[in-house]
């Protein structure tokens, strides 16, 4: 039983959820690890990922379902309270799943990582729960908290979303985050064809749907993108749709010189280099000289290294290294919050405050001024970030503009013309508008 139970999906869930919150970890990285190991049978696969990421994106809501059972949570073992958390998961989310399963794996796991006292603890709070029931959201009063529970959201950024947003925006938006995150993967344009790879994909069962965000995209549903015959052709890459349109936006011309100062993984780099088939070329930056490895991996499996070169540098030192005027287009895509990433890395909420905010905002600002520069005359600056708060966004432009009046904002275009009826020049996607990541891009051009 001990070499089973460690292969299980709730064990390995456990596992995994104490270690993204002990070690700060991106959910969506530790998850893919467990998956590629091939620990897991393949019909616990889809259980296993509902946990990991149900848990996370209810945490709150969990930990206020347990309060009333545990005396003193701070006190627990983090994998204790984990298990906790994903058992209540089940009784609360996952009607399929039958009692006596999750009370037998509880407590096994329970033995297995702790001892018969553990085991004792574990038993008693599940049957606690079983004849008290669990506490109801709707008896919570104050409304912030209300939302806040509900969409297990730390109360200030509930906060900060109404007042920007208003409540039924926000309640909408916050709701959609707790639903189960799309995979989306884009068109390698110089290696295949939407209908290549839909044909390729539907052969090893996975099913590969046209995007209502972007053209070049495909919505997955079944396997594992990575271990598929056209990713490791370099036919795809996994990527957001609303990712896409950043350099969608761009309109790349195939001699462009351009530059992408923020590029770790290189999705956007490898997406630009596709559009250079003249003699074009992109430079690629990141601070991390790790991370260029993992570009550089990308770009190679894709086939685009004769149009790449990648570089390690803080992109608001790029002066020091290109001359003025050198480039026809420059990519910001900016480190952020990532707060539009809930879906995908929910556990991101619980990580960040208002004051990060603010600093993540001016080392924002300071890549921008650092890339103007740069900039041919008549050439484009695309500022974009994978947040929805206006603190890393417009408002970042506003004081770039204020300080750089050789520039202007135009209103940003995709090619299926999302959201055009907007009065903004930016274009902001939210979570609950297309069901993809939240996004924001700024079109700013180099006047003459």
């Amino acid at each position: 039983m001990t070499s089973k139970i460690k292969k299980s999906a709730r064990y390995l869930a456990v596992r995994d959820l104490t270690r993204i919150e002990r070690e700060s970890s991106y959910s969506n990285k530790v998850v893919d690890q467990t998956l590629e190991s091939q620990l897991l049978l393949d019909h616990d696969v889809n259980l296993y990922t509902n946990l990991v990421y149900g848990t996370i994106q209810n945490k709150l809501t969990l930990d206020f379902y347990l309060k009333p059972f545990l005396k003193d949570p701070n006190k627990l073992d983090l994998w204790v309270k984990q298990l906790l958390r994903i058992s209540v998961y089940q009784m609360a989310y996952l009607d399929r799943v039958p009692q006596h399963a999750i009370f037998n794996e509880a407590i096994e796991i329970s033995k297995q990582m702790g001892h018969e006292g553990t085991r004792r603890f574990v038993t008693g709070v599940l049957h606690a729960i079983v004849r008290k029931g669990l506490p109801t959201v709707s008896e919570i009063d104050d409304p912030i908290k209300k939302i806040s529970v509900q969409t297990s959201t730390p109360e200030w950024l509930v906060k900060k979303l109404n007042g920007e947003l208003g409540k039924d925006k926000t309640d909408s938006l916050l709701k959609s985050t707790l639903q189960t995150p799309k995979q989306s993967i884009r068109i390698n344009s110089r290696a295949s064809s939407l209908a290549e790879v839909q044909d390729s994909l539907k052969k090893q069962g996975i099913t590969a749907n046209e995007s209502r965000v972007s053209p070049s995209a495909l919505v997955v549903h079944g396997g594992f993108i990575p271990q598929s015959v056209a990713y490791k052709s370099g036919k795809i890459t996994v990527q957001d749709e609303s990712a896409i349109l950043s350099v969608e936006s761009m309109k790349v011309k195939p001699d462009d010189q351009v530059l992408d100062v923020c590029a770790a993984p290189g999705g956007k780099t490898t997406q630009i280099a596709e559009k250079l088939t003249g003699t074009g070329h992109i430079d690629a930056l990141d601070i991390h000289k790790n991370k260029l490895r993992v570009i550089q991996g990308n770009v190679e499996r894709m086939h685009l290294s004769g149009s790449v070169t990648t570089r390690a540098l803080d992109a608001r030192k790029s002066g020091t290294v290109f001359s003025a005027e050198t480039f026809d287009k420059i990519l910001v895509d900016a480190p952020c919050s990532g707060l539009g990433l809930l879906r995908r890395k929910p556990e991101i909420k619980y990580e960040k405050n208002a004051n990060d905010i603010l600093k993540l905002a001016q080392i924002q600002l300071e890549i921008l001024q650092a890339a103007a520069p740069l900039v041919k005359k008549g050439g484009q600056l695309t500022y974009s970030t994978c947040t929805i708060l206006n603190d890393e966004n417009q408002t970042v432009i506003d004081k770039f503009l204020a300080e750089n009046s050789e520039f202007a904002q135009i209103k940003t275009e995709t090619n299926l013309q999302l959201k055009q009826q907007r009065t903004e020049l930016s274009l902001t996607l939210y979570p609950d508008d297309y069901g993809s990541d939240g996004f924001f891009i700024a079109t700013l051009v180099k006047q003459k």
